[in-house]
Order: C-alpha cells, then sequence, then structure tokens
C-alpha cells in the first residue's frame, strides 16, 4: 500500500507549477487560449486575492453555475487557495432548482455565464433575486436567500448587481502577498473544499462535502492507473461541474503535469478537431459519447494515432463500442471507473492491461487504499465471492457528510466508516466489481444521475394529477429515460404533452419525461408498497423501441 498526502488543492497547484512551469496547463483550440502552468498558477492567484478583497472569506461556499469557460478551472483552485468551497451548479438547472440550491446550500456567493443553449442565466438570476437590479454591488439583503452576499457575471460584459471578471481581477491589487500567505496558513487538508448536490438514495438532492485530502488523493490515483506522465495531453469534454471533470479529469492532471484540452460543451466534431489539432494522448466519455464519435459522418477524416488512453464512465460499456474505441481510436490502454459523487467519486478502475471480460463486464478492481466490500442488504452481513449484495467502500475518499444533513450522514455511512452505495453489485475471484442492479429507485440517463421522488414531488403540484410515480425507462441511446405513470383526478383530463410542457423550463431537460402514461393503479405489494421495478418491467411493454 502507499502512504496518502496530507495536502490542499493550493498546494497541489503550487507543486506543478513548480515542477512543470513551462508545461501547457489549460488549452481551449477554438479560441487560442493557452496557459502553461506558470502562467495558469498566476491566474488563479489573481482571481483568489480578488475574492478576499472582495471579502470572501474562509469557509464560504462559491456556487458556480456555468459551463466549461477558461475560467471554471480558475475558480476551482482561487476558491481552494482562500478556504472557500466551490459548489458546483449542474447546467441543465432551471430556476426551481436553482432556487432550491441556493436555499439549502446557503451559499454566500454566486458565479454565472449570460446563457446555455436555449436558457437564459441571467434572466433566471433576476427573477430569483430582483433586488440584484437595485441594490449595491456586494451589500445583496434578501429575504429568500439571506446569505447571498455577492453575484459574479463570469465574463467581461457589466450586469446590474453583479461583479464582471476585469473587475473582480483588478480588485486583487488590494491583497498583499503576506495577507494571501496567512489565509492560505490557516488551511487544513480535512478542510471541505467542494460541494455537489446529488440526488443521493433518498429525498431530495442533498450537498455532498468534499474535502482537499479526498479529491487530491483520489485525483492522483486516477491519473496513476492511467500511467498520466508529464507532457500527456487530456481532451476533457465532460462537464467541470461532474466529479468526472473536476477530479478524474483537473485534478488527475495537476496531479500529473498533464495539459487539459478543454471543450466548452460536447460536440463530436470539435472532440475530433482537438483530439487531431492538439495530438492529445486521453480522451474521457461516457459510452453514448464515444458512440457519438465513432459513428460521425466525417469520423475518418480526422488522426486519433496519437490517443492511448482516458477513462470510460457512467454507465456499462457494450463489448463492440469497447473494441471500436480500441481499434478505431487507438485507445488499447483505456480505463473504466466506478463511483459515486459521496467517494470523492472513484472507488474502482480497471487497469492498463486487463483483459476485455474485465473491461466490459466490470467496473475495475478497487483504488489503492480503498475497501470494497458486498454486504446482504437485508442482514448487513458479508456476501460471499460472486453472490449478489449491497456495495459498500471504506477509504479516505468517503465524504466528510451531507451539509445540514446528520441524518442522511448516518444513513449513507455506517458507524464502521462504510459508505453504502445503494448499488448492488458482485465481486469475483480476481476482486473486481460487477454493477448488477441497483437497490435506490436512482434513474441513470446518460450519466446524469435522477432521483425520481424529485420529479414526482414537482409534478404533484400540477392540477389534475392524483398520484405520480417515476421509473425508468430502458433507452438504447441513453441507458435510461424518464418515464412517468400518472393517475389523474376525478374528471381531470389531460394528454402526455401537457406533462411535457408543464416541465419545460422549470426543471432541467434531463430530468423531464420522455414518456409518460396514465393508469387506473400501480402494482402493489401485499403491504401496500408500490413495485417500482414491476414499473420498469411495464415500460418494456409500452415503449418497446426506446
Amino acid at each position: 500500500m502507499t502512504a496518502l498526502r496530507e495536502i490542499t488543492l493550493g498546494q497541489l497547484l503550487d507543486e506543478a507549477v513548480e515542477k512543470w512551469p513551462d508545461n501547457e496547463a489549460v488549452v481551449y483550440v477554438d479560441r487560442n487560449f493557452r496557459l502553461t502552468y506558470r502562467e495558469f498558477g498566476e491566474l488563479v492567484d489573481t482571481v483568489a486575492k480578488g475574492l478576499m478583497a472582495l471579502g470572501v472569506q474562509k469557509g464560504e461556499k462559491v456556487a458556480v453555475w456555468a459551463n466549461n469557460v477558461p475560467y471554471w478551472v480558475a475558480l476551482q483552485f482561487a476558491t481552494a487557495k482562500i478556504g472557500a468551497i466551490l459548489l458546483t451548479v449542474n447546467t441543465h438547472y432551471r430556476s426551481h432548482e436553482l432556487k432550491y440550491l441556493l436555499e439549502h446550500s446557503e451559499a454566500e456567493n454566486l458565479f454565472i455565464i449570460g446563457e446555455y443553449r436555449d436558457h437564459d442565466y441571467l434572466q433566471s438570476v433576476y427573477e430569483q433575486i430582483p433586488k440584484l437590479k437595485t441594490q449595491e454591488r456586494g451589500q445583496l439583503k434578501t429575504n429568500k436567500f439571506p446569505k447571498l452576499k455577492r453575484v459574479f457575471y463570469l465574463g467581461h460584459e457589466k450586469h446590474r448587481g453583479m461583479y464582471s471578471l476585469p473587475e473582480l481581477q483588478a480588485m486583487s491589487a488590494m491583497v498583499s502577498n503576506d495577507e494571501y500567505e496567512a489565509r492560505q496558513a490557516t488551511l487544513d487538508p480535512h478542510d471541505v473544499v467542494n460541494m455537489q448536490y446529488t440526488s443521493g438514495t433518498t429525498g431530495f438532492p442533498k450537498g455532498v462535502q468534499l474535502t482537499h485530502y479526498n479529491i487530491a488523493n483520489n485525483g492522483y490515483w486516477i491519473g496513476k492507473n492511467q500511467e498520466l506522465v508529464p507532457g500527456d495531453r487530456l481532451c476533457l469534454a465532460v462537464p467541470l461541474f461532474h466529479c468526472f471533470g473536476c477530479v478524474l479529469g483537473v485534478l488527475a492532471c495537476v496531479n500529473h503535469g498533464v495539459t487539459m484540452v478543454i471543450l466548452e460543451d460536447f460536440v463530436p466534431l470539435d472532440v475530433m478537431t482537438a483530439i487531431d489539432q492538439e495530438k492529445c494522448t486521453a480522451l474521457y466519455g461516457v459510452p453514448t459519447m464515444f458512440i457519438a464519435i465513432l459513428d460521425h459522418a466525417i469520423f475518418d477524416r480526422f488522426d486519433y494515432s496519437t490517443l492511448r488512453t482516458g477513462i470510460m464512465a457512467g454507465s456499462p460499456c457494450p463489448v463492440e463500442v469497447m473494441k471500436r474505441v480500441m481499434d478505431k481510436m487507438h485507445m488499447t490502454e483505456i480505463t473504466i471507473c466506478y463511483g459515486l459523487t459521496e467517494t470523492s467519486p472513484v472507488m474502482s478502475q480497471t487497469r492498463i492491461g486487463d483483459s476485455m471480460k474485465h473491461m466490459t463486464e466490470s467496473v475495475g478492481a478497487p483504488m489503492p487504499e480503498i475497501e470494497i466490500k458486498i454486504t446482504d442488504p437485508e442482514t448487513g452481513e458479508d456476501c460471499p465471492m460472486n453472490v449478489q449484495g449491497e456495495v459498500c467502500c471504506r477509504g479516505y475518499n468517503v465524504m466528510k457528510g451531507y451539509y445540514n444533513n446528520p441524518k442522511a450522514t448516518e444513513e449513507a455511512i455506517d458507524s464502521d466508516g462504510w459508505m453504502h452505495s445503494g448499488d448492488l453489485g458482485v465481486l469475483d475471484k480476481d476482486g473486481y466489481l460487477s454493477i448488477t442492479g441497483r437497490l435506490k429507485d436512482m434513474i441513470i440517463r446518460g450519466g446524469e444521475n435522477v432521483y425520481p421522488r424529485e420529479i414526482e414531488e414537482f409534478l404533484y403540484t400540477m392540477d389534475g394529477i392524483l398520484d405520480i410515480q417515476v421509473a425508468g425507462v430502458p433507452s438504447i441511446k441513453f441507458g435510461e429515460e424518464v418515464g412517468a405513470f400518472i393517475i389523474l383526478k376525478d374528471g381531470a383530463t389531460m394528454a402526455p404533452e401537457d406533462v411535457i410542457d408543464f416541465c419545460r423550463g422549470k426543471i432541467a431537460r434531463y430530468k423531464t419525461p420522455r414518456y409518460v402514461t396514465f393508469t387506473k393503479e400501480y402494482p402493489m405489494t401485499a403491504s401496500g408498497k408500490i413495485q417500482k421495478y414491476k414499473l420498469r418491467d411495464l415500460a418494456h411493454d409500452l415503449w418497446p423501441d426506446a
């Protein structure tokens, strides 16, 4: 076994700057934005000092609602260097979800971009916080969000009530190096540095609190298992607000002196262009992303010969897809990862040289310094080899807890430190883990976790609905889609399109039911509990071509 490092994210970046100052750290191909590790470190320090100058204190949350724009990664380290907590916000969220997150997290700061796809973020923020337009910047006072103090625009344009990026950077002159270093000296590797909202196993989304120690060490081993070295170049087109982007991607790179070739969004043509032009050696994605690249009309016009490794995660990879990735894209050393946001996130990973069987039928072996066991969900006893049970994990990677939710934390992490995943799996004779099902009702659509209860509670507010159950519908493209099974009130009439229209603009598109059906009753157990697995079976019959 190997020693884990007691290190903060700021110290990790300073180390990278010292070791590889002239290696490129961040590249955006589409705008020729390039920073070496030295230049990236200087940008981080400027942003961090600007935040300090504007009054951001240690322990404050800094919510970031943006896609993979150039300053996102700088904020990840700038917040870490001053002891603030980066609160990542899903780019697909709508106003309903933003309100919940800001209220529950008690975030003091919010960074936003102008718009994303068809969603005007500025409009959503002004709708939720109308006083932004009239109150002095940095002095925000609102009854709805009593802790929120500052809103920043992650760009150069000026907007009422918000600080722009140039203004933030200019404020850095107000903070001395001595003050900056004094702040950093107060930090501890076991402080919370990152908070992400996940649907978890029950109820509404919960804020997962991750420490420097959790994610710095996980990032190291994720990169080590891919055999990443300085000079490698990772094409990063997965969202930074997910652990896939900000831990598997960013922290694996900074641990190993790797260049991050970042794309704002996943567009197959842009990914192929970046790989070709930047001679990328690694690529990350969920299976549907790799399929979209392989099936692209002009796939053959690009050079993939520099690719070697990377990560496929989010859902199981079909054998034929894996073979095509290894053959057509030269990724013979690609790895598979599995984990939860609550486990920083990776608890298991395949290793270079593993068999095709292990790469397609398992999610790898436990990471160094991490234990995995399978337990009987009924008795809590350990299961023998190849016997299905709940996947449990223990190690340095287990979260500090859910924000302001000790009860949920206690339910997730037992007294011996084991994190209960809610997933079903088996361990084979070689110690490799295979995921076989879920204890929880979670739907996983194209790598996005969707918790049915959240959608059910939202749709209960729609006139005419008496009862609603949401379950996963098998999908060739996304793995699963959201299906809604609705019982209407007496006399009410409704079409599936009405339900979909009600969701539009209020909840994230990936949470909006793709399939809607109306029923008179639900399949029940003898004790009156709804059998969701039978709803999933029913979905097979209702929507066979999903």
